[in-house]
Order: C-alpha cells, then sequence, then structure tokens
C-alpha cells in the first residue's frame, strides 16, 4: 500500500476524532452511571485482572465518586485471586486464572470484601499467550446484593493492541453494568 503525503494527516486526524468522541460518550455514560447509583443509594466495587484498574480509573472520574465507589482490587496473579478474593486454587491453577466462574467469584469477593450492593469481575487476555490458544478474551460478571445478574465473554481479535483490548474490555463492561442498573430501578 502506497500511502500519499496527502493521506498521512488524514489517518492521524481521524484517530484524533474518534478518541474524541469516544471521550466524549465515555463521559456520557459516566454521569449516566452516577446519577443511577446516586438516585437508588447503592455503591459498587471491582476486582479486575485483564482490565489493570481501568474500571477503578473509570468510576473514580464519575462526579461524586467517593459517594458510591468504595474502591477495587487488581489481582493479577493467581496467588492474590486466591488470597484476597477467594479463587479457587485449583480451578485457578487448570485454568490460567481466567474462566467464567473466576470472574463470578471475583465480583461477588469484592461486593463482599468492600460491602457493597454491586460488584463487577474480570479477568482475561490482553495479548495473545499460549494459554489463551493465541485469542484475546475476557470473562466478566456482575453481582447485585450476592447474586450474579450477568456473565458473559468477551472476544476480540487476536491482533488487537494490549491497551485497546484493556479500554474496550472496560468501556463494554461499563455499558453492560448501565443496562443493569436500568434494569434494577
Amino acid at each position: 500500500m502506497i500511502v500519499k503525503p496527502s493521506q498521512i494527516g488524514q489517518a492521524d486526524e481521524l484517530s484524533v476524532k474518534s478518541l474524541v468522541y469516544f471521550i466524549i460518550e465515555l463521559e456520557k455514560l459516566f454521569k449516566r452511571i452516577g446519577e443511577c447509583l446516586l438516585s437508588a443509594n447503592e455503591t459498587v466495587s471491582t476486582a479486575e485482572s485483564v482490565t489493570s484498574g481501568f474500571l477503578q480509573f473509570s468510576f473514580s472520574q464519575m462526579k461524586d465518586a467517593s459517594r458510591f465507589f468504595k474502591g477495587g482490587l487488581t489481582a493479577y496473579t493467581l496467588e492474590e485471586k486466591v488470597n484476597l478474593l477467594q479463587v479457587n486454587p485449583h480451578e485457578a491453577k487448570e485454568h490460567n486464572c481466567v474462566s467464567p466462574h473466576i470472574a463470578e467469584t471475583m465480583a461477588l469477593h469484592a461486593a463482599e470484601r468492600f460491602n457493597t450492593d454491586w460488584g463487577i469481575g474480570v479477568t482475561g487476555y490482553a495479548t495473545p499467550v499460549e494459554e489463551s490458544n493465541g485469542k484475546l478474551f475476557a470473562y466478566f460478571a456482575i453481582s447485585y446484593r450476592g447474586n450474579i445478574i450477568l456473565s458473559e465473554k468477551l472476544d476480540l481479535h487476536s491482533r488487537t493492541k494490549p491497551i485497546n483490548a484493556q479500554l474496550y474490555y472496560s468501556e463494554f463492561i461499563l455499558g453492560c453494568f448501565k443496562l443493569e442498573l436500568d434494569k434494577h430501578r
């Protein structure tokens, strides 16, 4: 593919426009989530692995976050998932800490540990590795008052850049969380 000099700036401009649009939409989502949690007088916490704190960062950006976001854990290793989130060590070892049940356990124990109404757990792969058969995917779960109400798998193209995978997982999970908040109003 030959790129003409006149096209060089166009790709950068498109990327900047896409990023600006993404940020505007994300801010709208943050506002709606915050409003829902505040109006319901409910709280949320997270347990993350593959998103490495992006969910925690996102909640911290919401207006009056300290009134509904109690905190989160980023547990990257098997040992920390077992010690902090009560993930079964045999299951964790068998599945390289990536399974629907592990995400569910993470969500439930985050909510329990922080004493929140809602818990979100996510685990998966942001880079293709041997354990994932070269694929990118994540499992996430949302709990509400001690029950799993949503448990899903997200698949991405194996050539997705790691940071884009983490951002996509986070945005998608927050979108699903907003839908669940709407259902429980």
